[in-house]
């Protein structure tokens, strides 16, 4: 089953979110997931859904000043969470060695992850795709191996929020070069929209991380139907 994942990133309150979800039926034949901002995690989990948080700290709890634990994001009935998006990774300073972290400790909880990886158009450009992705999914794949509950993504930073999306070409070598690092199922992530959403039924691809497109409910369904439509 294809998983498809809603990154509503900065976006949408309490309100919004209710009512998002009560607009939002997931087809079927596909497993979706909301990842709406924190304020709006509760509106979400009380509707139902399978929600995900944006980001999750390594510690249980501390002197971490605007962050949140896994043991809060389990008592608040929320499942999972997103680790190391492009986004946190360049405006916020995250590392290969953090996410790592924040990936040992919301598994640890037992929460799944949905871990980020991929190259900006500069490292593409100069043949450093494959290293960089190495050093990404090693350090996630050092620090928990195969688990279970974890999950890549794969999105090229030079297609996200861009509207450039990767040929089909380019998404089967990236995903096939993960997988031959780390046996979990593979996500993309980049642009992801309807008319595109033909790159989830190619190989290699288990499912899509969606940015934008995730925010109006008839786009983001209409990912899913094609998702659940190749299964």
């Amino acid at each position: 089953m294809k998983l498809i994942a809603g990154n509503w990133k900065m976006f949408k309150g309490p309100r919004e979110t209710r009512e998002f979800c009560a607009a939002f039926t997931a087809p079927e034949g596909v497993e979706a997931v909301l990842c709406p901002p924190y304020v709006s995690l509760a509106a979400a989990v009380e509707s139902g859904q399978t929600v995900f948080a944006q980001n999750v700290h390594w510690a249980d709890d501390g002197a971490y000043t605007g962050e949140i634990s896994a043991p809060m994001l389990v008592e608040l009935g929320v499942t999972g969470s997103i680790v190391g998006h492009s986004e946190r990774r360049q405006y916020f300073g995250e590392t290969d060695e953090t996410v790592a972290r924040r990936t040992v400790a919301a598994l640890e909880h037992g929460l799944r992850v949905i871990a980020c990886v991929g190259e900006s158009l500069e490292e593409r450009e100069s043949g450093q795709m494959e290293l960089v992705l190495r050093l990404q999914v090693e350090a996630v794949g050092d620090a928990v191996g195969a688990h279970e509950r974890l999950v890549i993504a794969y999105e090229p930073v030079w297609a996200i929020g861009t509207g450039r999306m990767a040929t089909p070409e380019q998404v089967r070598e990236a995903h096939a070069f993960i997988k031959s690092l780390l046996d979990v199922p593979v996500l993309y992530g980049g642009s992801v929209k309807p008319e595109r959403a033909e790159l989830i039924a190619h190989e290699g691809v288990d499912g899509a991380l969606v940015g934008g497109a995730s925010l109006e409910v008839e786009s983001f369904e209409a990912i899913c139907r094609a998702a659940g439509a190749v299964q």
